[in-house]
């Protein structure tokens, strides 16, 4: 999920809780880049005052193909209409807020007791406000309870609400065979069918269900070991280990790895679990704009030349942390660069490829086997086994070192439950497939299936006149809906048609770029998308969707990078 603007404000604080962390502490850089980084800060600020709306970059040194990404501008009347439309809202939520004090509505709200009037509020006005009278409005097209396997198609429950979606009642219907694009289902793994289904059933006959232990205990279990030296061997690192919970692997692994006197250096869309990560270190925290090489690497030639505040020493370390895909924009990082600055400044580098792994790459390995990169040159490789493996939990790989330090400081490994058995064979399972150490090519279609689903997607829905995000290669496609009335009125529209979408917006988005995310999956078939793509076409004419003004014809492309920009680099 990208980040709100709570955590945004959060992003930037400074902490001071001191930790022992696994990387050695260095002097970072040097100061022979000075002038250099004169120019940078100028060509940053410069890119800062105009906004690209397609960006195509192939350099030559750095990428392998062609890495197209797509943010087309939102029509002037649109922006305009969006934001009247949030203050109409927001003036009948106050109008509203009235008829409650004088009793005339009733209030459902949560609020603070009469007794308690003196203490520090404990709700946050506008949060609470939004929330009662903005959220409300659609709250309906969330936490939709399914009843099956929430495959190509699944099953919903269906509900009702008699008082304006402040409580729920089911029905008793069924809603059957409902197209599934929500789910991170990107290779189809998530299945009650099948050999992944098969060994896991077997697992439990052996190991039964849980484990009640931790694994420092009496809770490490063989296949736990199994799985470990699995996935070093799928990321060709020298060694990994697997948490219960994938948010927990970035807030627990993030603090024990930097803290009071490391810099870092986060991207301002990272996910809730790295801001939360981030935070509870007590490292300081600079953000820098969206996939923006120019200012990432101003922030890492001030770190250098200017050091810690104050005081003026190098910092111990700088950690720049990033993700693979960014669940929210559908956008692919910059890794080639990311990784070129890194080793320029001697930085090290925070990869969370919670929804590349398996869904990104020729063979499935995230998106450092999208752009033929070596696994070594990222210091902490962080992945889920939430999505593409159909399972739960999350890891952390690279050097043995790192994850030998890690088994004993990480708060998540220490006091955390062992996982699951039936849980960790679907991993292993999916992971041969994937691998084609099952001796089949089952995973080597699926992956095939799923980039060929999410170019025609994206392609279809362009060619319909829809503003559609991201990289032309992510299985995440975000779809602009921006007015305040539109995202329920889609959702709702969509489940009609029998087709399940998620709508995002306020605090997952800003407050005017609401969106409808669909995730692609290799279980799609093309009759699927293609019913899926006829429902949203009617709904967008219904609905006035179409805002793009380029439809099929590409936008200009923007060359953001000079040639000679990374010529110094050592390679």
């Amino acid at each position: 999920m990208a980040e709100s603007p709570a955590t945004k404000e959060a992003h930037g604080e400074e902490m001071c809780r001191p930790l022992k962390n696994g990387l050695k502490p260095e002097r970072n850089g040097s100061a022979r880049n000075l002038h250099r980084n004169r120019q940078n800060d100028r060509r940053c600020q410069a890119d800062e005052e105009e906004e690209e709306e397609e960006t195509i970059l192939q350099h030559d040194s750095l990428y392998s193909r062609p890495f197209t990404e797509s943010f087309e501008e939102t029509p002037m009347w649109v922006a305009v209409l969006t934001n009247v439309g949030y203050v109409i809202l927001i003036i009948f939520g106050y109008l509203r807020d009235l008829l409650r004090h004088w009793k005339i509505e009733q209030r459902h709200i949560a609020r603070e007791k009469e007794e308690q009037k003196d203490f520090v509020p404990l709700y946050r006005d506008f949060q609470n406000f939004y929330t009662r009278n903005l959220y409300m409005r659609i709250r309906d097209n969330w936490n939709r309870p399914i009843c099956s396997v929430p495959g190509a198609k699944m099953d919903l429950m269906d509900r009702t609400s008699h008082d304006y979606n402040w409580t729920f009642e089911y029905t008793g219907r069924t809603v059957k065979d409902v197209i599934n694009l929500g789910s991170y289902n990107y290779l189809g793994f998530a299945e009650n069918t099948g050999p992944c289904a098969d060994s896991a059933a077997q697992v439990v006959r052996t190991y039964g269900i849980g484990v009640a232990s931790t694994r420092q205990e009496i809770g490490n279990l063989d296949k736990h070991e199994e799985m470990e030296k699995q996935v070093a061997k799928f990321l060709g690192v020298e060694s990994a280990m697997a948490f219960g919970m994938g948010f927990a692997t970035n807030s627990m692994n993030i603090p024990a790895l930097v803290g009071k006197g490391c810099l870092i250096l986060s991207d301002e869309l990272n996910h809730t679990s790295l801001v939360l990560g981030a935070r509870l270190s007590g490292a300081t925290i600079r953000v820098f704009k969206h996939n923006n090489m120019q200012c990432l690497e101003k922030l890492l030639s001030e770190a250098i030349i200017y050091g810690q505040p104050r005081t003026h020493r190098p910092w111990k370390k700088i950690l720049i942390v990033v993700e693979g895909i960014y669940s929210m924009e559908g956008s692919i990082v910059r890794l080639p660069e990311v990784i070129a600055l890194k080793k320029r400044y001697k930085a090290y580098l925070y990869l969370d490829e919670a929804h590349s792994i398996g869904a990104l790459g020729h063979r499935g390995r995230g998106v450092v086997d999208y752009f033929d990169l070596d696994p070594r040159d990222v210091d902490v490789l962080m992945g889920t086994f939430t999505k593409s493996f159909g399972a739960a939990g999350g890891y952390i790989a690279g050097k043995r070192e790192l994850i030998e330090y890690l088994r004993s400081h990480s708060h998540s490994a220490v006091y955390a439950a062992s996982m699951s058995p039936p849980v960790v064979e679907q991993i292993i399972t999916s992971m041969k497939c994937i691998m084609g150490d099952d001796g089949t090519s089952i995973g080597c279609k699926r992956l095939q299936q799923l980039a060929e689903n999410t170019t025609y997607f994206r392609r279809r829905l362009r060619e319909m006149g829809f503003i559609i995000y991201g990289n032309d290669d992510s299985p995440v496609i975000p779809m602009m809906l921006y007015m305040p009335a539109k995202i329920g009125a889609f959702g709702r529209e969509m489940l009609k048609k029998n087709i399940g979408v998620v709508v995002v917006g306020f605090p997952a988005t800003s407050l005017v770029e609401s969106r409808a995310r669909f995730c692609i999956s290799a279980a799609h078939s093309k009759e699927i998308l293609d019913t899926a793509l006829s429902a949203i076409s009617e709904v967008g004419d219904v609905l006035q969707l179409k805002y793009s003004r380029r439809l099929t014809q590409n936008a200009p492309s923007a060359h953001l990078f000079a040639e000679n920009m990374f010529e110094d680099i050592d390679h």
